[in-house]
């Protein structure tokens, strides 16, 4: 299986962006509403500037960041981020993410982006497939008694 098949799977395929200088504040916000733990940060809703998390925030307020809730996204976010294409197969990501110790990537065409998906996404998908390998493996021993 590849990256492509969990971004039809989603059930809202929208990839939700905040702008570089948008708030913290309206970050935290967004992430209650949409019920996420993570965001592109992008200027155009296309391209990828960083990504910022939950555990960004998280760790601003542990440091004691003064004036936190308006400090700009731009602050927070990760600039060096890792991402996969849509042909990128599943078990490839999963290597990458425990490897890199990230939960959420950026799924990217080129410059171009088509989507974010978690570590929750890519274990179901791999739970899955492991599932339907082993209905196979069960129904051809039952056939072959």
């Amino acid at each position: 299986m590849i990256v492509q098949s969990i971004l039809k799977s989603k059930k809202n395929s929208h990839v939700l962006t905040i702008r570089p200088d948008d708030t913290v504040l309206k970050f935290v916000q967004m992430l209650r509403l949409e019920d996420v733990g993570a965001m592109i940060v992008s200027k155009d809703g296309r391209s990828l500037d960083g990504i910022i998390s939950e555990r960004d925030v998280v760790r601003a307020l542990a440091r004691g960041e003064a004036g936190l809730m308006t400090l700009p996204v731009s602050a927070l976010m990760a600039r060096n981020t890792i991402t996969c294409s849509p042909k990128d197969a599943i078990a490839h990501v999963a290597h990458l993410m425990t490897e890199r110790r990230v939960r959420h990537l950026p799924v990217m065409e080129g410059d171009h982006l088509v989507g974010i998906i978690s570590i929750g996404d890519v274990l179901k998908h791999r739970v899955d497939e492991i599932q339907f390998e082993a209905a196979v493996l069960r129904d051809i021993a039952i056939a072959g008694r």
